[in-house]
């Protein structure tokens, strides 16, 4: 057996894929985040250690959710990742905006929008870039039998 899936034999016995997104998800905020500290403690400027947790943040989300989330490990699909990515954003984006015409201060308005965006964002990886073809289903519908 995989030494790292005998490692995380317990995360994959948590069967709702949602629920492992948020936990993932949760780890993979602390990498960003602790890339970006380690950029500024390095010394570069903030919108270089922007910059490098982004990019590192997006390739980091893209093999932990796939790996972790989807069991998929298939790199062709980084392509429907970055778009996906993409396209949340531009929804976080308008979500906050909304809430900021409603009135509410930017914290508020980021901190409300992150439900909606986690459930875009999972909806979007699970019936785009990680979808099952008819055959996967079908498999994995027998197994379960």
């Amino acid at each position: 057996m995989n030494p790292l899936r005998y490692i995380l034999q317990p995360f994959f016995r948590i069967q709702n894929r949602f629920i492992r997104f948020v936990l993932v998800g949760c780890l993979n905020t602390a990498f960003g985040v602790g890339v970006y500290c380690l950029c500024i403690f390095i010394g570069l400027p903030y919108f270089i250690a922007t910059l490098v947790s982004n990019v590192l943040g997006v390739l980091w989300n893209f093999k932990t959710t796939g790996k972790l989330v989807f069991e998929n490990g298939d790199n062709s699909l980084i392509f429907r990742f970055v778009a996906c990515y993409v396209l949340v954003y531009i929804i976080n984006t308008g979500v906050v905006k909304i809430l900021l015409l409603a009135g509410l201060n930017g914290y508020w308005a980021g901190i409300l929008a992150t439900p909606v965006v986690a459930l875009c964002s999972y909806s979007l990886l699970k019936n785009y870039v990680y979808k099952k073809n008819k055959h996967e289903k079908d498999k994995h519908r027998n197994s379960l039998l």
